[in-house]
Formats: C-alpha cells, structure tokens, sequence
C-alpha cells in the first residue's frame, strides 16, 4: 500500500478506519450502566442518611399536632402537607425511614447471612447432610410469605423483634437456594479440592476458598431480598399487623391516611412514593450489578 504524502513531503498518516457501529454497543451499555448505578445510588444513599439523620433534622415532632386543618396540600410551612390528626407528613416521612430500612436490613442480613452459611455446609457435607437440610428448607418456602407471617404475628404478637425474626425466616430459604446452588459449582473446583488435599479445615475452605467466589451473586440475591422484605413488612403495617403505635414504618402512614385515599391526599401518596422510590433504587444497583459483570465478560 502506498503511502500518503502531505504538502511538506512528509509521510501523513492513512486516515483512520470508521469505527463499526457494532464495537459501540457495548460502550453505550457501560454508561448507562453506570449512570443507572449512580442514580440507584443516590436514592439508596439518601434513603439511608434519612434514616440515620431524619428524626433530628425533621421540622416538627412526629408526634405533634401542629395544623389545625387535616389532610392539607403542600405549603412553605408543611413541605409534604398534613396527615389526618393534622401531624406534619415531612416528620413522619423521616421518623418512619428508621424502622421501614432498619427492619428490612437487619431482617435481610439475617436471612442471607443465615442462608448462605448453611448453603455452604449443606454443599460441601453432600449426602444426607445436604438431603436433609435442602428438604427442610424446600417444606418451609412453600409457605406463603404473608401467610407464615400473619401465623407468627397472631401467635406471638406484633413487636419489633418479631418482624425481623419472622422476615428473617420466610425469606431464608430462597437466599439458602441461591446460594447452594452457587456452593455447589464452587466446591467441586480444582483449588477447593486442592484445599481439601491439603487438609485444610472445613471452616477455612468454606470462608476462604468458596465464599469469595460467589460473592457477587449472592450480594445481588442480597439486594433481591432486602425489597421483598421492605414490601413485606410494609404490608404487615398496612394491616395492622406490623410496626405498632407510637413507632410508624411507611406502610403504616399509608395505613392511618387512607381515609384521605379520595381526596389525593399526599398523607397517603407520599409514604407509598418513598416506599416505590426505595425500591426502584436498590433494583437499579442490583441491575448495575449484573450489567457491569456481563459486559466485563
């Protein structure tokens, strides 16, 4: 191929091949991946600082009657209106954050924590060990979520501890599949049975050598869990059934509004948008999360 020549009669670089469209595609699925990260992330974030600094940056008692009118529209006083008792609905919003997120993380911790530790055993034992423990657990998921919960509440009572012991249980199962089925495929590789050659003790091999390499799915089920738990207790709270009196969740400010359901109260439409909102986000990272691996590979 001859080369180019520019006017000074020096060599000039052969113009640049057009880039096929094809090699853009998956550029473009990186940054929207990436902005859908960081707009998942930002909703979570802001979710969480409410949650640990809501109840002291609230401008009003939560528990104050501070309108004489009930069920009013947004003003420069009330930002997100009043709720039915004439409460301000921007207090209640960020007193509720502490229970709608604490309840759920601490319940969905447990679950996977829970789950994935006996995943791992159950795969690396095999035989009855894991026969039994994948039966015990399959006789468990195939109750209802909201059924097991409505028996544990009606037996017990509603307290706090019991939301997230009961959240903790219903959900396990699912985490404990997961993660098995994860365990599995890991502990049948070459550096495990290498570990196992070795002699190492089952506590290392399953710390150190399984876990790592089925973190990230398991952190994305993680994400997957703690939505499902965040409607479930907001759904237990809907029915009267959850955070009691004088604490609120998000689900039981849409509970005591819901007269105000006709009117288009925001007492009601708030609540259940912070409830949407949270959860659209944590989906968001959870589907970052798979997007970024699958382009990567």
């Amino acid at each position: 191929m001859k080369a180019l020549h520019d006017s000074t009669g020096g060599e000039a670089a052969a113009p640049a091949a057009p880039v096929p469209a094809t090699t853009l595609a998956p550029v473009k699925r990186v940054r929207r991946h990436s902005t859908m990260a960081w707009i998942g992330m930002a909703i979570v974030g802001f979710w969480v600082l409410m949650a640990i600094l809501g109840p002291s940056i609230s401008p009003y008692d939560a528990t104050a009657i501070v309108d004489t009118d009930v069920f009013s529209g947004m003003s420069h006083k009330f930002l997100l209106g009043s709720d039915y008792l004439g409460r301000d609905m921007l207090s209640r919003i960020l007193f509720g954050t502490r229970a709608t997120i604490g309840l759920a993380l601490a319940a969905t911790v447990l679950a996977s924590a829970t789950g994935t530790a006996v995943a791992l055993f159950a795969a690396f034992s095999g035989g009855w060990r894991d026969a039994v423990i994948s039966r015990a657990l399959d006789a468990l998921i195939s109750i209802p979520s909201k059924m097991f919960a409505l028996m544990m509440v009606a037996t017990f009572g509603s307290s706090m501890l019991l939301l997230v012991v009961t959240a903790a249980i219903t959900y396990m199962p699912g985490a404990y599949r997961i993660a098995r089925s994860l365990a599995v495929n890991v502990q049948a590789m070459e550096y495990v049975q290498a570990a196992r050659a070795r002699g190492e003790g089952v506590w290392y091999i399953m710390t150190t050598e399984m876990l790592p390499n089925m973190i990230r799915p398991v952190l994305a089920d993680f994400g997957l869990r703690f939505v499902y738990v965040v409607l479930l207790l907001s759904g237990l709270s809907f029915l009267s059934l959850g955070v009691q009196p004088p604490d609120a969740d998000w689900g039981s400010l849409v509970r005591e509004n819901i007269s105000g359901l006709g009117e288009g109260a925001l007492a009601v439409i708030m609540p259940a948008l912070a409830i949407a909102s949270l959860t659209i986000g944590v989906n968001l990272l959870i589907d970052n999360l798979r997007g970024k691996r699958a382009a990567k590979e």
